[in-house]
């Protein structure tokens, strides 16, 4: 039986703190940093277990959105709320952050120097990535003033997730971590309303742990969570190409006690053109389409909605999923089972260009000899579905779309079959709705009053809202994960006296997650064997145990890794019979996970050159 209120004497608590943080992502960590760095004890609690802590951020492509000038700043950001209302002190708090993000990652990141995206990239798929994000809306005034600030000339590397998880390292005699202990309640005083402690799941059991000045929610979104989805953002569903942790708890904790929810219909899309990811049951998170695919937009191809109906302009490359519609860029209609529909010449098209977008883009692609087949395959309406390719054919014989306004030069009218349909999904990247928060990253009532000692920090709640540019959940994870932190470890002075009965005994709470980390010297070596260690993975630290005799590779063997579920551990397993079969450490990435296979080769070459060294 749950329990979120209790009287002073009533009181048991596993462990006490001066601050919880509730997420260990960006927000989190950056709050759990700050809390610390103004003298409070810390623990750092999230719902993913060891290797995949880092939410979003573990995925996202490392670019934090900066402004050089206020007031245009400011401007710019008025135009992407366009007519959703903001208060004026969280949006100046915020845009002051943004103007400030360079000295940001010096002073507190331990980034000498950052790299800023419009005056020093040199990584051409770099460019090809952040091309349209800095800025995302050029046409806004304002808009001279946008760039985008990294760690170093490159994306998606977890560069950025690295540098916040070392700044929590770092300070672990300050901060306790727990890993795969999600939050389930806000534990409440009845009589001053103030956020006393946290219950956590913690190894199978339900503990109370007492907070002394402040709790914060960095839990961020509920993207994994589609009864939310379809309550909050009213849409059938949406494919995750970012963390599997975000469920939504952060909702059910804050209304709890009480707390405002706003931007609850605002959600981020990413993927190919118009925000499309390929959908695969088999998948739990869809696969992350970095760039335009022209193969899309170009022949006789299009998108038809369920009904075998066209519904968005293939050419058009979507801002974080949004498409322009009447004068603005918003969230495109949202349907269950949208298809890309395509004919033999297509298909050949496609074929002959060699490298596709998802490695299994045949393997989920259904076949048929006439469109009605193919409809009903694809539980299209045959009759829609034949008009549909019947006005595309005007269209391409025409050179202009009057439907959707496509380049006509781009559309070649549909052959006699036979035809093809591929199951696309509406790419999620994350949303933004939670409770609401003030620029003292005070979370509010439904009375928009502090409710006191809770806090919150990131893409929960977060302050964006309608029109979104690149990079600004992250900077916001920055700004305020920073407020969050400070305001947390103040001393309360409405805090009762009266001592906690710690009941630790009860329970094993265990120790800190990462202060554990493995470490060389847990691993035995025989003859010829060496270890090598880099701490250039997305989850950390790779190990291997390396068998090198008469400078022949013979074996690698990885031993400790907390690489991504998908690529990064597809990387792991390939990769090292790849090294022993050509006995160099120096062999090609494998797509998609650079920074993981970039990780083994450092840990390889590290235990190579030891082998070398004792001969």
């Amino acid at each position: 039986m749950k329990q979120t209120t209790y009287s002073n004497q009533q009181r048991h608590w596993a462990a006490a703190y001066d601050v919880i943080v509730i997420g260990f992502g960006a927000a989190g960590a950056t709050t759990a940093r700050f809390a610390a760095d103004n003298g409070a004890r810390v623990l750092l609690t999230d719902a993913a277990p060891e290797g995949h802590e880092g939410g979003n951020t573990r995925y996202a492509g490392q670019v934090v959105l900066t402004g050089y000038d206020f007031d245009k700043m400011k401007r710019y950001f008025k135009q992407l709320f366009d007519s959703i209302k903001i208060d004026e002190k969280i949006l100046d708090t915020y845009i002051r952050g943004l103007v400030s993000i360079p000295d940001y990652f010096k002073r507190y990141l331990e980034v000498e120097n950052p790299v800023s995206y419009n005056k020093v990239h040199r990584d051409p798929d770099f460019e090809e990535f952040a091309n349209g994000l800095s800025p995302e809306y050029p046409e806004f005034e304002g808009s001279e003033t946008v760039d985008l600030t990294t760690v170093h000339d490159g994306y998606f590397d977890a560069s950025l997730w690295k540098a916040l998880r070392h700044q929590v390292t770092k300070r672990l005699d300050q901060i306790d971590v727990w890993l795969a202990s999600p939050a389930k309640h806000l534990i409440q005083d009845p009589a001053t309303g103030a956020i006393v402690g946290v219950q956590i799941q913690r190894h199978g059991h339900l503990v109370n742990i007492k907070a002394n000045n402040g709790v914060v929610m960095a839990v961020g979104g509920f993207e994994n969570n589609n009864d939310d989805i379809q309550n909050f953002i009213g849409v059938p569903k949406l494919k995750v190409i970012g963390t599997l942790y975000n469920k939504g708890d952060g909702l059910k904790m804050a209304q709890e006690v009480g707390a405002k929810l706003w931007h609850m219909k605002s959600y981020e899309g990413f993927g190919f053109n118009t925000g499309f990811t390929f959908e695969n049951p088999a998948e739990a998170r869809g696969k992350f389409i970095l760039s335009p695919w022209p193969d899309l937009s170009n022949g006789s191809i299009f998108v038809a909605a369920d009904d075998g109906s066209r519904y968005v302009r293939e050419d058009e490359n979507g801002r974080h999923g949004h498409a322009f519609e009447h004068g603005s860029w918003k969230n495109p209609t949202v349907y269950t089972h949208p298809h890309l529909i395509f004919d033999q010449a297509q298909y050949h098209q496609i074929k002959s260009r060699g490298k596709l977008p998802y490695a299994d883009f045949f393997k989920i692609t259904v076949k048929a000899n006439t469109l009605e087949e193919l409809a009903k395959k694809i539980h299209a309406n045959p009759q829609t579905l034949a008009q549909t390719v019947a006005q595309f054919n005007v269209f391409a014989e025409n050179g202009e779309d009057l439907a959707l306004n496509r380049d006509g030069d781009t559309m070649r009218a549909f052959d006699g079959g036979p035809y093809y349909a591929t199951p696309l999904a509406t790419a999620m990247l994350n949303t933004q709705g939670g409770a609401k928060r003030n620029e003292q990253a005070q979370v509010l009532d439904a009375f928009n009053q502090p409710i006191p000692h809770l806090y919150s920090a990131g893409e929960f709640g977060g302050i964006n809202a309608n029109q979104y540019n690149g990079g600004g959940n992250l900077a916001e994870c920055l700004i305020f994960g920073k407020i969050a932190g400070e305001n947390a470890a103040k001393i309360k002075d409405d805090t009762d006296d009266v001592e906690p009965r710690l009941q630790g005994d009860e329970v094993d709470l265990g120790g800190n997650d990462l202060a554990d980390d493995q470490v060389p010297s847990n691993y035995s070596v025989g003859k010829d064997q060496y270890l090598g260690v880099s701490d250039a993975g997305i989850g950390g630290r790779v190990i291997v145990r390396v068998t090198y005799r008469d400078h022949q590779l013979q074996n690698v063997e990885v031993l400790a890794e907390s690489e991504s579920e998908d690529v990064g551990q597809k990387a792991m397993a390939e990769l090292p019979k790849e090294m022993v079969t050509k006995n160099t450490y120096d062999v090609d990435v494998v797509s998609g996970a650079s920074s993981s296979s970039r990780a083994l080769k450092s840990a390889v070459r590290n235990a190579i050159r030891k082998a070398e060294k004792s001969v």
